[in-house]
């Protein structure tokens, strides 16, 4: 158990981008926390691809590789839990866990991700990040030329279609509902074999998170090999914003070119920060982010 309640950084998040600041951190010297409760938004996605060096690898196996390698510099040290709150005190932060401790710290970067909200569809939850996807440099090369479906409406729906078209000519579009393409954007879309389905979804068909097809409202049905998606999203933690954290117009948290949020001694990494969701990306805003902590240190007292 860690008895240790004062440190330099706490990073709030450990997967990917959390294990990365915590690795700089700890190469640098810095008394480091980690608090994670272990519970990351791709647990049910069975290989991860694009990201050189552990390209194919289930992502559990490569967070239990990376946390294996920051545990051996003693200056980090993990919490697993939830942190629930963080106050701004004279000489820091305040951070308080779902399980009552406190814990402080001169800086605290936030590598705490996004949580999507996913359509009330049978099926789809289960299917998510295994066959119903979210990013063709994850998984577009596993699905080339099958039967893929795009689950998005208006401009997403006609973005997402031209670009998937790159992996596969067989693809279709379903709005689920009225369609809202614009009459140029489903004309474009025809004229490249995509074709728009308004059929409402009934559920996904699967085994075990593998598509089978589509059951419509009206009793049809459509087989397919995988579906791109384009969910909504919220911040995983809203502590960031009860900081006073500005956030973009998207929803992530609004950072500078070094990982550092609006407010001073605040830095955020991962997921919670850009569309760009890739383990790779992660990782590299991570370590930006834990390189850049420790510069402010240095910068504060030389």
């Amino acid at each position: 158990m860690n008895h240790q309640k004062n440190f330099d950084v706490i990073v709030v998040g450990g997967s990917y981008a959390g294990l990365a600041a915590g690795m700089a951190l700890g190469r640098s010297l810095r008394n480091t926390l980690i608090i994670d409760a272990g519970k990351p938004c791709n647990r049910q996605t069975p290989h991860s691809h694009n990201f050189i060096t552990h390209d194919g690898r289930p992502p559990k196996e490569i967070a239990i590789l990376a946390k294996q390698q920051v545990e051996k510099y003693e200056r980090v040290k993990f919490f697993d839990g939830f942190a629930v709150d963080a106050q701004k005190k004279d000489n820091g932060f305040q951070v308080t866990t779902d399980s009552g401790d406190v814990f402080s710290a001169t800086k605290l970067i936030f590598t705490t991700g996004i949580k999507d909200i996913l359509p009330a569809i049978d099926g789809f939850a289960e299917c998510w990040g295994i066959t119903v996807i979210h990013c063709p440099y994850c998984h577009g090369y596993e699905v080339r030329d099958e039967r893929t479906g795009i689950f998005a409406n208006g401009d997403a729906a006609f973005e997402f279609g031209s670009f998937i078209s790159n992996w596969t000519k067989d693809l279709t579009v379903f709005t689920n509902g009225k369609s809202t393409l614009t009459a140029e954007q489903t004309a474009k879309l025809l004229s490249r074999n995509i074709a728009v389905v308004e059929t409402e979804f009934a559920r996904l068909e699967h085994d075990k998170g593998q598509l089978k097809h589509i059951v419509f409202k009206d009793g049809s049905t459509f087989s397919l090999k995988a579906m791109y998606a384009r969910t909504t999203f919220e911040q995983h933690s809203a502590i960031p914003q009860q900081l006073g954290c500005e956030m973009t117009e998207d929803g992530y948290i609004k950072i500078d070119p070094i990982q550092k949020t609006s407010v001073a001694g605040v830095f955020a990494a991962g997921d919670n920060t850009t569309r760009m969701r890739t383990v790779a990306n992660a990782v590299s805003t991570g370590a930006i982010a834990g390189m850049m902590a420790n510069k402010d240190f240095i910068l504060e007292s030389f």
